[in-house]
C-alpha cells in the first residue's frame, strides 16, 4: 500500500460513519467520480424523480451450467483470475440460496432450491451503507441509483467491504493485473490495495446500452431498467411476477431482485 495512502488511513483512524452530501458528478481518468450532489441524498425516490436503474434475475430461466454473464462480465471490467478462492476478486458469481437469502426461512425449501447455484452481484441499493462509510467518497451513489467506485480514491481501508451487508466486495490483496489473461483497454485495470464490486456497467449506461451480462443472457434471465419508470419492462415483472430480495429488512432498499 502506498505511503499516503497509509497516512490518510491514520488520519481516518475510526471514521466509520462518514457523511456523504450531495453534487453533480464528474470524470477522473474514465470512471464518474463524486462531487457532493452525486451521493445518496436519503430522501425517498418516486417516480417524478430520477432513475433508479435496477434489474430482476429470473432464476427460473437461469441455467445452472451456464457462466456466460460472469464470463462477460468479468471480461470486459479486467477482473483478474488468481486460480486460488483466497485472493478471488468477483464481481458476478454463483452461491447457494441459502447463503443468498440468509433472512428466509430455509426448513422446507425443496432440496432443487437448496441445491441450485444463484447468481449474486451487488445490490445497488437505493441507501448503501457502504456510501455512508467510505471516507473518501470513492464509492458514491449516482444520480441513475448506480452505486459506483472511483479506484484512484480508494485508499483501501475496507470499510465499505465492513458496511456492506451481502458481501459484494472484493479486496486486490496481490497485483491483481498479471492475473488478467486479456486486458480491455476500454475498462481500467486496478492496482494492489483497491476494492472493487459490480458496477451495472456504467461506462456501457452511460452510452446508452445495457449491461454486458444482460446482453449476454441467451435466456433472458435478467431484466433491467428504470425501476421509477412505470412503463418499463422491469416495473412490468415486477408488478405482475412474485419476487423477492436480498436482506429487505434492512432498509437498504436492494435495487436487484429474484424470481425464484
Amino acid at each position: 500500500m502506498k505511503k499516503e495512502r497509509r497516512d490518510f488511513i491514520k488520519q481516518a483512524g475510526f471514521v466509520g460513519a462518514a457523511v456523504v452530501t450531495g453534487g453533480a458528478a464528474v470524470v477522473t481518468s474514465g470512471i464518474l467520480a463524486p462531487t457532493t450532489a452525486n451521493a445518496s441524498s436519503g430522501h425517498e425516490v418516486t417516480d417524478s424523480d430520477q432513475p433508479r436503474l435496477g434489474m430482476v434475475i429470473d432464476m427460473t430461466k437461469c441455467k445452472e451450467e451456464c457462466n456466460d454473464c460472469s464470463d462477460i462480465c468479468h471480461s470486459v471490467h479486467n477482473v483478474p483470475d488468481h486460480g486460488n478462492p483466497k485472493d478471488e476478486i468477483k464481481w458476478i458469481w454463483k452461491n447457494e440460496y441459502e447463503r443468498v437469502f440468509t433472512d428466509k426461512s430455509h426448513q422446507y425449501v425443496s432440496q432443487d432450491l437448496k441445491q441450485k447455484p444463484f447468481l449474486t452481484m451487488c445490490n445497488h441499493c437505493d441507501d448503501p451503507p457502504c456510501v455512508k462509510v467510505c471516507p473518501t467518497n470513492a464509492t458514491f451513489k449516482r444520480n441513475d441509483g448506480i452505486v459506483q467506485m472511483d479506484f484512484h480514491r480508494c485508499i483501501g481501508c475496507r470499510f465499505c467491504m465492513a458496511g456492506c451487508p451481502y458481501g459484494s466486495r472484493s479486496f486486490n490483496w496481490i497485483e491483481p493485473r498479471p492475473a488478467i489473461k486479456e486486458i480491455d483497454s476500454s475498462f481500467p485495470t486496478r492496482e494492489r490495495g483497491v476494492v472493487e464490486k459490480c458496477n451495472f456497467c456504467a461506462e456501457l449506461i452511460d452510452k446508452g446500452e445495457k449491461p454486458a451480462c444482460v446482453t449476454t443472457c441467451k435466456e433472458g434471465a435478467l431484466i433491467f431498467g428504470d425501476l421509477n419508470d412505470p412503463n418499463s419492462e422491469i416495473r412490468k415483472v415486477l408488478e405482475t411476477t412474485k419476487t423477492i430480495q436480498r436482506k429487505p429488512g434492512l432498509g437498504t432498499k436492494p435495487s436487484v431482485f429474484y424470481v425464484v
